[in-house]
């Protein structure tokens, strides 16, 4: 669900970027009297755990589509609304500057559409009220479920109504929404399974965790060191092993675009601000697609310069070598190990800030 910048106009993409970047300061402010020694790393395993988890797209029977995890509501059930938009927002950051994935126009989208709703809609209305003051295995399992569900659709939502806004691709709101939201619908059921999973795991491996989250406060004294070498564990090997089997297919919205227009390409402007932010991108991105640049190669960086079906059908070949598995392997990796970075300095500066106050 990573936009591009060739859905947006720069109105749109500057106004969203406002709304994150003050939803990110308001989140800042907030989480001050939450963080300890344990919180900090915490969120930055999880954090590079959610940059891995959405690497492996997974494939749809019969739509030919594929999903990936948006993360945000296992982030909110395990650290919190505040620490758990700070810690999504951080992914694509380091998504659409060194791997190209997402334009950097709709990267405040991005990080409102795949933080925003699962934080403040989906975990304080819909997973807290299900699983209730003494939430059982079962309350908290269909709390994931529902949860998940409605913030994938609301997501899927906030995308067309961020792309009809814009009045820049000819992607019409009746025709775009009818097949974003049912296909975002099965990517839903399948989130909702995993965060179901990883809460149980985590409540029967340290319960203090889910409560420190539930009450706005630190982890306190409870060690989580095996929790969080479990995490890191788990982001290693989904990034650098996992990745080289994710699905082919289109991912819900290129597939939903796809679909709509009938065209082969979705071009962007390639001028003005577009422009210049996608050529910014292609030269920051190391890894672009994630996957070593080739001598000579040309990547889009994020301005949609390629369809949804030529971008995939150029992965897959690429995906066939050896040489791909390896650039595929070092992304997650490289990809992991820095979004843990970004959280753990934010975290660390956030939390010598309080001390100092």
């Amino acid at each position: 669900m990573h936009m591009s910048d060739a859905l947006l106009s720069p109105q749109v993409g500057v106004a969203m970027w406002t709304v994150s970047a003050g939803t990110i300061a308001y989140c800042s402010r907030k989480i001050r009297n939450e963080l300890d020694d344990r919180k900090v790393p915490l969120m930055g395993v999880l954090g590079a755990v959610i940059f891995a988890a959405q690497m492996i797209n997974f494939t749809i029977p019969i739509t030919g589509s594929s999903g990936h995890l948006g993360g945000g509501l296992i982030l909110a059930i395990l650290l919190g609304p505040y620490a758990a938009f700070l810690t999504i927002a951080s992914v694509p950051v380091v998504q659409a500057l060194f791997f190209a994935d997402g334009g950097l126009l709709a990267l405040g989208c991005n990080i409102f559409n795949l933080g925003f709703f699962p934080a403040f809609i989906a975990y304080p209305f819909i997973y807290k009220k299900i699983s209730g003051a003494k939430p059982t295995p079962t309350k908290r399992s269909v709390a994931s479920m529902a949860a998940a569900v409605i913030a994938l659709q609301l997501g899927a939502l906030g995308v067309v109504l961020e792309t009809v806004a814009s009045g820049i691709a000819s992607l019409p709101f009746s025709s775009f929404v009818i097949l974003m939201q049912p296909i975002h619908l099965a990517i839903g059921i399948v989130e909702g399974l995993v965060t179901a999973a990883m809460v149980s795991f985590v409540y029967k491996a340290k319960p203090e965790i889910l409560q420190s989250a539930l009450e706005a406060r630190p982890i306190g004294h409870e060690p989580v060191k095996n929790v969080v070498l479990a995490f890191l564990v788990m982001a290693l090997l989904a990034g650098g092993i996992l990745s080289w089997f994710a699905s082919k297919d289109p991912d819900g919205l290129e597939w939903s675009i796809a679909r709509v227009t009938g065209m082969e390409e979705l071009k962007g402007t390639g001028e003005g601000l577009h422009g210049s932010l996608a050529a910014f991108q292609e030269r920051l991105s190391f890894l672009p697609d994630y996957s070593f640049r080739k001598p000579g190669e040309v990547k889009p960086g994020g301005g949609g310069n390629k369809s949804p079906q030529a971008a995939m059908e150029t992965k897959t070949e690429e995906k066939k070598s050896a040489g791909s598995r390896l650039g595929t392997s070092v992304a997650g990796t490289v990809g992991g190990l820095l979004t843990l970075a970004v959280v753990f300095i934010s975290g660390f500066l956030l939390k010598k800030r309080v001390q100092s106050a």
